[in-house]
């Protein structure tokens, strides 16, 4: 007999492959075998110093409820929508914006906010590998549609195909995870033509989700286009872990389109404090709201970065790796040699070199590299993906 809920079996069927993987994948490799560990997103440097100064501010009590429970404070809100008004070109209100924890928590306030048990979700494939679990936990329902083959474009047309009465979000990451492809203001106003009009056939308002942590690391001077700005039924999520190279400080923030008509927005503003409240007090620590300030003008180094991009897809389609150029995030996509990610991994995985196979976003033909491994790591891998680019 199983004592847990359908919704949690749900939920753990839905994210079994990315923990198996996260628990095992270096099972057995003492520290000194490892050559490069390019799988997750983490930092392997010390944190930017100028991070570490502003945590250390926040955490200097100045008054005594400091360390008071705290929501969505008004000044960090002020200081994120002055901030995201000057970057997208958008009025954005600061009650519109809700401090969360992480994009992680923002996504999950979104849905929260929006699906009811039993309405869908339409997610990219390939695409971040947590969303189906956040759905399963609200006993929504993760509709998968593919990418364009070949460029990872929106495939607006399969979209469409997949909308039902049940669709209530689709979710667009841009820069995209795992694959780096911004996608065009062209595609996105195509996408928000074809999502007004299914809306009226509806009755109701198909909600996009713009899932954006990377948008602030994009390479060769891309430009950037937020759903927001064509389509106005828009919720945006961020996070500062991403440009920051610091994921365990859990702060973000979901927004809503300054377009989006002012009746929903003020239906938006109401629940999103109960929501983060039931959904276990979904706000960001104190002293990472007073930080918000010095956390908006902090970056890593994303010409570094573009370098390392450069280097790995260099020397890898030299050898002749499909690989996917990103134009933005810090990852690199590619095939498989023999499209076999599984045995491809576990080769580099004896030469020490360790890399995400893609059946973690449902692919199994290609892999993710992760770029925030340092220079050093990036140039000891290099053997090991040579002698494996025969599959």
């Amino acid at each position: 007999m199983n004592v847990l809920s359908a919704r949690a079996t749900a939920t753990s069927a839905a994210i079994d492959t990315v923990f198996n993987f996260f628990s095992s994948y270096r099972s057995g490799v003492g520290d000194g075998d490892v050559r490069a560990d390019l799988t997750f997103g983490n930092p392997h440097e010390m944190p930017l110093p100028e991070l570490v100064t502003a945590i250390r501010a926040g955490m200097e009590p100045r008054a005594t409820d400091w360390f008071a429970y705290k929501t969505s404070e008004e000044e960090p809100r002020a200081v994120v929508a002055a901030a995201l008004s000057a970057e997208l070109g958008l009025p954005f209100h600061p009650e519109d914006i809700a401090l969360t924890k992480g994009a992680f928590g923002a996504i999950a306030l979104a849905f929260s906010l929006l699906l009811d048990p039993g309405d869908e979700c339409i997610i990219p494939l390939p695409g971040w590998f947590c969303y189906a679990a956040i759905l399963r936990a609200g006993n929504a329902v993760p509709v998968q549609v593919p990418l364009a083959e070949g460029t990872f474009d929106l495939d607006v047309a399969a979209i469409e195909a997949a909308i039902t009465p049940r669709t209530r979000i689709v979710v667009v990451n841009t820069p995209h995870n795992p694959t780096g492809v911004i996608y065009s203001r062209e595609r996105l106003t195509e996408l928000a033509a074809m999502l007004t009009r299914k809306s009226a056939e509806m009755g109701r308002p198909i909600f996009i989700l713009s899932d954006e942590p990377y948008r602030r690391i994009r390479f060769d001077g891309a430009e950037f286009t937020s759903p927001a700005a064509v389509y106005p039924y828009t919720l945006i999520d961020y996070s500062y872990g991403k440009i920051l190279l610091a994921p365990g400080l859990r702060i973000g923030y979901l927004a809503l389109s300054p377009s989006m008509p002012e009746a929903d927005r003020l239906a938006f503003r109401a629940a999103a404090l109960t929501s983060q409240i039931a959904g276990g007090w979904n706000f960001p620590d104190a002293p990472l709201q007073y930080a918000v300030a010095d956390l908006e003008r902090i970056g890593i180094d994303i010409g570094a970065l573009q370098g390392k991009r450069d280097r790995l897809h260099g020397a890898l389609t030299q050898w002749g790796y499909r690989m996917t150029r990103p134009a933005g995030t810090f990852y690199l996509w590619g095939r498989a040699p023999g499209g076999n990610s599984a045995r491809f991994t576990r080769k580099l995985a004896d030469q020490g070199v360790f890399v995400m196979p893609g059946t973690l976003f449902d692919r199994p033909a290609d892999f993710r590299i992760s770029l925030t491994g340092t220079e050093a790591m990036i140039e000891a891998s290099l053997p090991a993906f040579e002698a494996a680019a025969v599959g």
